[in-house]
């Protein structure tokens, strides 16, 4: 009976004590898991049963489990926070699958993605063929993030009888003040023209910068990460 006991108080004290870690690590953390944080998620529940049915076992030594393995799982947190190349390495980066209307072989076998499971992914983002695609990335989650052809976007411009027009992916420039060079050298700029732009919203240096995004056609987004972008926040100041 004591051992029942001893059982139910630890099993309510690694309840609420992975409660408060869910709420420290964040959101973010539920609903947008990787392999990584999968992984951990199955290490730190199997020690935890481990620890609940070895009589040896205490409130004291379940406490110091979880909290040996939030500070490393926090700590993972920080360095991607402050460091942006760490996070391809710990969190994976995303991969376009579907580029101009085009499977990108490579991308899918290098993501161990074959067609009938893109097709499922694709199905469950309301897009059952192909064609009806312009672009399509795979997460870091492993969800699908799809743009489909002006023709098939809602409303349909084809039910209005209206000319298509061509559809523009948005290329992320600036993370966190740091240059996305590969986007950059993918539209064909350098830095010189991007430092143009974000001088033109009010911007004097890319560290400033925590998120910024071109769509041709349009006037270049960025945002000090402070609710207003630039422009906005000086005038709010005035």
């Amino acid at each position: 009976m004591q051992f029942y006991l001893s059982m139910i108080y630890e099993m309510v004290f690694g309840f609420f004590a992975l409660l408060i870690f869910a709420k420290i690590m964040g959101k973010t953390q539920i609903s947008q898991i990787t392999t990584f944080d999968f992984i951990s998620a199955l290490v730190l529940g199997d020690l935890i049963g481990n620890a609940l049915f070895d009589k040896n076992t205490g409130i004291i030594e379940i406490a110091l489990v979880i909290f040996i393995w939030s500070v490393l799982m926090y700590g993972t947190e920080m360095i991607t926070q402050k460091f942006n190349r760490s996070r391809s390495f710990l969190e994976g980066r995303p991969a376009i699958i579907i580029q101009r209307g085009e499977l990108i072989r490579d991308s899918m076998r290098k993501n161990k993605l074959d067609i009938n499971q893109l097709q499922h992914l694709l199905r469950a983002k309301n897009a059952f063929t192909v064609s009806e695609v312009h672009s399509a990335i795979l997460e870091t989650d492993g969800t699908l993030s799809v743009l489909k052809k002006s023709d098939f976007q809602m409303a349909d411009r084809q039910d209005h009888n209206l000319v298509p027009k061509p559809v523009r992916l948005p290329m992320t420039l600036v993370i966190d003040g740091a240059i996305i060079h590969d986007n950059l050298n993918e539209m064909g700029r350098n830095e010189k023209w991007l430092m143009q732009k974000l001088k033109e919203q009010g911007f004097t240096r890319v560290k400033d910068v925590f998120y910024a995004e071109w769509t041709p056609d349009q006037k270049l987004l960025a945002q000090d990460g402070k609710g207003l972008n630039k422009d906005e926040s000086d005038h709010a100041a005035e």
